[in-house]
């Protein structure tokens, strides 16, 4: 029996690898202004709600737009020299 393997196409790997990195990014981006709000409530506003919402808020339009830069780039995906 011949084996065959299910090849995806080039453009379904590159969609699919950017729709991982962008929803990664969302997540971490909206984490970091959540935790960013939570110390802002706790240090600074006597624990009201408003900074975890603007660092929520923040968080979810920069992922948006990081986003929204990923799909519009006609190369890969973008790589970070380390």
């Amino acid at each position: 029996m011949s084996e065959q393997l299910k090849v995806s196409p080039t453009s379904r790997s590159l969609l699919n690898d950017k729709w991982d990195v962008v929803l990664s990014n969302l997540v971490v981006k909206t984490g970091l202004g959540f935790g960013a709000g939570v110390v802002a409530s706790v240090l600074l506003f006597k624990r009201r709600a408003f900074p975890v919402w603007i660092g929520v808020g923040f968080g979810l339009g920069r992922g948006y737009a990081e986003g929204d830069a990923i799909f519009r780039s006609s190369a890969g995906l973008r790589t970070v020299k380390a």
